[in-house]
């Protein structure tokens, strides 16, 4: 098995094979990343997707693509090079994607059957790694499976550097829906999608309770004890937030998981920010 882009949810998703003896290669770029990889077991292959193809591929029936796209551009430039590139081809390969794709709903609910109506590049660049690899599987039979993805939060993944800094917040009344997902969930999303998913499937890796942005912010503030940072009105909030921290602020969506959570075994350890945040000690923390 490969997982291309074999990160923090990787590694997590190669532990589930792991614990069934499945061998796993994991493809990252930096010498950090390569000695995580060695640490958990896992084969290394070592390349930067941004400038090269790797000369030769493990013999693999299952790919994970959980390599980001680059920063800029409206395409999945990393993704293209490497399809271009390889000469392997799998026998089925799941995609993380971003429920980014679907744009802004006004807070409405909606599942996979939404149109997909990107409103910002992040979102153009990840639809076009979907329409990309779903271009090169179909010329070649393998079976594929998208997950399309929002927030993902644990350990390691909360915004508490923003919060200590006192970074301003959206008032709560004019703040928009978001969504997220543990990243133990997503890790077992990923293993049970890869394992039972039909091809073709499109399925949303969210725990189906979104909340409001900036609710979000102040009960992990609360949780950490970190006083809550100043709250601005909409109009404030365009002078001082950051393009990339607005860009968020104008997309609205709550996110149907019924076809995620109809996967044979799927049962969310954390089905809302509540469980998830109980299961985080406040004292670790302290220096993250």
């Amino acid at each position: 098995m490969l997982i291309v882009g074999c990160g923090d949810i990787g590694r997590r998703v190669a532990a589930l094979y792991q614990s069934a003896g499945v061998p796993v290669t994991g493809l990252v770029r930096s010498a950090e990343s390569t000695a995580a990889l060695v640490a958990a077991g896992i084969e290394p292959l070592r390349c930067d997707l941004d400038a090269e193809v790797p000369a030769a591929l493990p013999a693999a029936g299952l790919w994970f693509w959980f390599a980001p796209p680059p920063g800029q551009g409206t395409a999945d430039t990393r993704l293209r090079r490497f399809l271009a590139g390889v000469r392997a081809a799998p026998r089925r390969v799941l995609l993380i994607s971003t429920t980014g794709v679907y744009g802004d709903s006004g807070g409405a609910w909606i599942d996979e059957s939404a149109p997909v109506a990107p409103g910002s590049d992040r979102g153009r660049r990840r639809l076009d790694a979907e329409r990309t690899l779903a271009a090169w599987a179909a010329a070649r039979g393998v079976e594929m499976v998208v997950l399309r993805v929002p927030g993902i939060y644990g350990p390691g993944r909360l915004p508490l550097a923003r919060l200590r800094a006192g970074t301003p917040l959206l008032r709560p009344s004019e703040a928009p829906w978001t969504n997220r997902i543990h990243q133990d969930d997503l890790a077992t999303a990923c293993h049970l999608a890869m394992a039972h998913a039909a091809p073709g499937s499109v399925i949303n890796a969210c725990d189906g309770h979104p909340g409001n942005m900036t609710e979000y912010f102040l009960r992990i503030a609360d949780h950490f004890g970190i006083p809550h940072p100043p709250l601005l009105s909409r109009a404030e909030a365009e002078r001082v937030l950051s393009p990339g921290m607005l860009s968020y602020l104008r997309e609205s969506r709550r996110i149907r998981n019924d076809r995620l959570l109809a996967l044979p075994g799927m049962c969310l350890r954390y089905p809302d920010l509540a469980a998830g945040l109980a299961a985080i000690d406040p004292r670790a923390g302290a220096a993250a």
